[in-house]
């Protein structure tokens, strides 16, 4: 079996040479379902695997547009359609200077199982494009979202490609989006999923992926008699994840003792209560300003330049800002201050040496496909509103969110028993594998 894997892993790096966020990607699959592979002739002869790793359609495009002063700049574009089996593809897109294809076939790849563990009808893609929103005005923001959509709707469509928002893409940009596709195709149509209430959005989608890492820590812990209340947890990132997932863990009774951004970590022992929360998110998302702007409210708060939360001891942790901000060292630290449980809320934020000490230390982990899977769960709920031109309550939605997240911990049990523990990266690669690859054998090969 390892050498089935290594022969695999090597034959992928060298025909996708330099993308090491995609090889590492595959590699934490490939690890887990090589010996569903070699048990199984149907997914040998189909070449599975080898049709799994590779984008079914990778398109590329310049985004040229102006600034307030008129300037031009170009921009490069990217969407990855990694594997339409289950579904119409579905996946965010993000605007970040970070953005290259190699990290977005490693999100497209991770994309098709988080949706196949949905049990929704869902293929999985990415994409985004360099354009950095920060420090850009909304008339700016707009002209981008505008030269972006004018490409980008070619190759969209409610029965083959939905978009979603991701990093540097929430509600605003989305709803620039949507009217630049209804401007060019005259047509109202569900090709955006995350779009303002107004906009045929679906009550609680915002919320839905902090909510959800919060709901599959609740099923977790449950499974092993706790709950969340008076646990003392320290959160990552800012945005939208981060933001929900803080008031919801509010709600359950947890003391919520970090934050952070880019500049550092917000530390308050004492613990967020919905006033400094209310604040915060007033700060983030009206003002665009920075954490550190929190000392100066709340006496209880210090700064941590250039750190990260996870020094900070803690009973649960969970990541929610980017992917690889969790490394090794970082896990030794979790594992001495105490920490119980990691639960992924941003896309792959532990490195792989990380998740290897979480796990020597006894740390339950649960991988973002599992976890974070709450987002694209409402997202198929939004799709559902919009074909019958209907909205639910949010009680509604969320009702149906935690009974999704639910599913979707018990299949990760199911698939991830072992010697009376669960392995819940094992769970979630092998049960997402299994539906996906059944699919593609179904429909047979030219």
């Amino acid at each position: 079996m390892a050498s089935f894997a290594n022969t695999f892993l090597n034959k992928l790096a060298a025909r996708h040479p330099g993308e090491t966020a995609f090889h590492r990607a595959v590699a934490d699959v490939v690890d887990c379902v090589s010996p569903l592979v070699l048990r199984n002739a149907a997914f040998r002869e189909c070449k599975v695997l080898e049709r799994l790793v590779e984008p079914e359609r990778l398109i590329t495009f310049r985004v040229p547009w102006r600034d307030d002063r008129m300037r031009v700049h170009v921009q490069r574009a990217h969407r990855v359609q990694m594997n339409g089996a289950l579904g119409p593809y579905k996946g965010g897109l993000r605007f970040h200077p970070s953005v290259t294809v190699g990290g977005l076939k490693a999100l497209a790849f991770e994309q098709v199982l988080k949706n196949s563990l949905t049990q929704l009808s869902l293929g999985g893609a990415k994409g985004g494009s360099d354009f950095e929103p920060k420090g850009k005005s909304d008339a700016e923001i707009a002209r981008f979202c505008e030269a972006f959509m004018s490409e980008l709707r070619r190759h969209l469509g409610p029965h083959h490609d939905v978009p979603a928002g991701d990093l540097g893409v929430g509600p605003r940009e989305l709803g620039y989006l949507f009217g630049s596709y209804r401007r060019h195709t005259g047509e109202w149509s569900p090709v955006l999923t995350g779009k303002p209430l107004s906009l045929g959005g679906s009550a609680s989608r915002a919320e839905a992926t902090g909510y959800g890492v919060v709901m599959f820590a609740a099923e977790m812990l449950a499974r092993r008699g706790r709950g969340l209340h008076a646990l003392v947890v320290t959160v990552s990132g800012s945005g939208n994840v981060a933001q929900y997932a803080a008031e919801k863990l509010l709600q359950e009774g947890a003391r919520v003792v970090t934050l952070s951004d880019s500049e550092g970590t917000l530390h308050d022992p004492d613990g967020l209560d919905e006033p400094k929360l209310a604040w915060i998110l007033e700060l983030k998302n009206i003002r665009r300003g920075r954490l550190r702007e929190a000392t100066t409210r709340f006496p209880t708060m210090r700064f941590l330049p250039n750190q990260r939360p996870w020094s900070v001891p803690c009973d649960l942790a969970l990541p929610c800002a980017i992917e690889n901000e969790l490394d090794e060292k970082d896990a030794i630290a979790l594992v001495a201050g105490g920490c119980g449980a990691v639960v992924e809320g941003a896309n792959m934020p532990c490195t792989h040496d990380a998740i290897a000490r979480l796990r020597e230390g006894g740390v339950l982990f649960a991988p973002g496909k599992a976890a974070n899977a709450g987002g694209v769960a409402v997202s198929a709920l939004e799709l559902a509103q919009n074909s019958v031109h209907a909205s639910w309550t949010r009680s509604e939605v969320e009702a149906r969110l935690q009974q999704r997240m639910r599913e979707i911990h018990a299949v990760c049990v199911e698939h991830g028993r072992e010697e009376g523990a669960v392995d819940y990266v094992r769970g979630a690669n092998i049960a997402s594998f299994l539906r996906v690859a059944n699919a593609m054998v179904a429909e047979g090969t030219p």
